[in-house]
């Protein structure tokens, strides 16, 4: 059984523990949980913090579980939001947390035979059934509206004037109660979390404390920023979704291999199972040769397979060098669609009508005259000559004719125009 505190320390995932949690995890295997809010159908890279706590621990000998919250998904964390949420209905909540829990099966050791073997669990099945009157009778009189009141995440949203209304403040209750009930019946001694989440957690542990007399921990990972100040996970066209429909496996390799090198430093611990030697290693070889980005393009790999697998890894690298030249026109067609448009996204280009190369068309005049890639055909038969120009990442001769047969997909053909001048002719 290695040690866990050691192991997120080093790797900068560690923000705060309760006192006396090292030598509790020393002394035999410990159930942890994380809880996940099921706000949408899929993870996003910011949860990824959590997953590999998760990961971590059950690594080191210890028993995991991941709560995806039916019945809290119901209310909104309000934990520093600065304003409430949407409330969700059962279809939606339902279908969101199938989606997690089929999202946490890829990270996590659910085998029967491991006696450590991770579980997902659901705090609806356990409050559905709790009236509001037992609640307030049998929870909520242990703990006070002043300790409540003393949290930063509802003390903020007072002092502000935005104020909080009675469902958002129960969350903190309802949330202390799940630890309670998996501390009771599951043998859950620690919660694990966002450092945005110390103050429901450690309600956790005082509800315990005070209900039975027993004692729990609380754990919390840091919020993960970038060096440039920006929010982590966040792109210009929104939140890098682990689902592949959401983002595509080709999208979210290429979040990776574009983050800076302070940051894949970092991330590289904390987002990948690399082990330390392997890890320091390569930092040492990127810090000597920053501009081959080493650093990037191992990180990129790692959690590219871990959430997506190996063959996607595989086409996401694919579609990354055909930008670099580095590819062949199978290669080319072999793109789906969606990776395709977003290989060449913002990549000037023409419609063109389908009918235009029924039949077999000059070169030069296709290139001119039909899909204006070249000003006139004087230039582009010049360029054709020099060899300057790749259709479908082939060198294409000028007495070589264009036909349907260079249609990729149905819908598009790819012209080079030199080595990165890139120019899309979408077919309609």
């Amino acid at each position: 059984m290695s040690d866990f505190i050691d192991t997120i320390t080093w790797r900068g995932m560690l923000h705060d523990m309760t006192p006396g949690l090292t030598e509790h995890l020393k002394s035999g295997m410990r159930t942890a949980y994380l809880g996940f809010d099921p706000t949408a159908d899929s993870l996003h890279i910011g949860h990824l913090v959590g997953v590999m706590t998760l990961v971590h621990f059950q690594r080191a000998g210890h028993k995991p579980l991941a709560l995806v919250g039916g019945a809290t998904g119901m209310i909104g964390d309000p934990s520093f939001k600065s304003a409430e949420r949407n409330l969700l209905d059962m279809d939606t909540l339902s279908y969101n947390v199938a989606g997690i829990k089929k999202q946490l099966s890829e990270f996590l050791d659910f085998s029967d035979t491991l006696s450590n073997r991770a579980e997902i669990v659901n705090n609806y099945d356990w409050m559905a059934g709790f009236t509001f009157l037992d609640f307030i009778r049998d929870v909520g009189k242990h703990i006070t509206v002043n300790y409540m009141m003393a949290k930063d995440s509802v003390r903020k949203r007072i002092e502000d004037g935005s104020g909080m209304s009675f469902t958002e403040f129960s969350y903190q209750l309802i949330q202390g109660y799940d630890f309670y009930h998996l501390w009771k019946h599951k043998g859950v001694t620690i919660q694990l979390g966002g450092s945005d989440q110390w103050g429901n957690i450690v309600t956790g542990t005082e509800l315990i404390r005070r209900m039975e007399g027993g004692t729990a921990y609380a754990l919390t990972v840091p919020l993960i920023t970038k060096a440039d100040g920006t929010k982590f996970g966040k792109t210009e066209s929104g939140s890098v979704w682990l689902d592949p429909v959401k983002t595509s496996p080709y999208a979210f390799y290429q979040f990776w291999l574009n983050v800076s090198d302070e940051d894949a430093e970092k991330y590289i611990k904390i987002f990948t199972t690399l082990p330390k030697e392997e890890i320091e290693s390569l930092v040492d070889e990127h810090r000597n040769a920053a501009h081959l980005r080493i650093l990037q393009k191992v990180l990129a790999r790692e959690v590219t397979t871990l959430v997506h697998g190996s063959s996607e890894f595989t086409s996401a690298l694919k579609a990354s060098e055909i930008l670099f030249g580095k590819s062949s026109a199978d290669d080319l067609r072999s793109l789906d669609e969606r990776t395709f448009l977003q290989v060449f996204e913002g990549v000037p280009g023409s419609e063109v009508s389908r009918l235009s190369i029924d039949q077999p068309v000059d070169p030069a005049v296709f290139l001119a005259d039909i899909a204006k890639a070249y000003p006139s055909r004087g230039e582009a038969r010049r360029m054709l000559q020099q060899g300057a120009v790749m259709i479908n990442k082939e060198k294409w001769p000028l007495e070589r004719f264009i036909t349907k047969d260079q249609i990729l997909n149905g819908k598009f053909m790819l012209i080079q125009k030199g080595k990165k001048n890139y120019f899309l002719v979408k077919f309609v």
